[in-house]
């Protein structure tokens, strides 16, 4: 039966377990999500403690981790989302997203509202994507894709 956490902190203390294993045992994101039928983006977001995976991909996850069997068992319940605590991120690169949604939100907010009507995107029914491209002024840049449903308000 799928069971489901009211605290964060049993994820939380898995996910100190995960990042753990995954240094010691010189493992990639890439790596773990080898084999699960899952999306790299999707693995990562739950062995961080954001999704639940299913038993498959937990059990063989948790193998490759050398997780216990509560451990495992603890993969597969839905977290209480959200990894950012209140305030502004203070990790650069987790910062750098907030601006970017601080920066270009009301601008993304008002192209999703003429383009679609009055509604929102769906953060359930998405998918998100990054790519590594190099960038022809030397360097690489990062190419993310945010890729949800839209999802229109109803009168009522």
């Amino acid at each position: 039966m799928l069971q489901s956490q009211y605290s964060q902190y049993p994820r939380q203390a898995l996910t100190d377990a995960v990042i753990d294993a995954k240094m010691h045992k010189n493992l990639s994101w890439e790596s773990l999500a080898e084999g699960t039928g899952l999306s790299l983006v999707y693995v990562t977001a739950a062995l961080l403690g954001q999704h639940p995976l299913p038993a498959d991909a937990a059990k063989l996850v948790g193998d490759k981790l050398g997780l216990n069997s509560d451990d495992i068992a603890l993969l597969q319940t839905i977290p209480l989302r959200g990894s950012i605590d209140g305030g502004v991120p203070v990790d650069p690169t987790v910062y750098r997203f907030y601006e970017m949604v601080q920066v270009y939100g009301s601008t993304l907010k008002a192209l999703v509202h003429e383009q679609f009507g009055d509604g929102i995107i769906s953060a359930i029914n998405f998918k998100l994507d990054i790519k590594k491209v190099d960038d022809p002024e030397g360097g690489s840049r990062a190419v993310i894709t945010l890729d949800g449903k839209f999802l229109p308000y109803k009168p009522f």
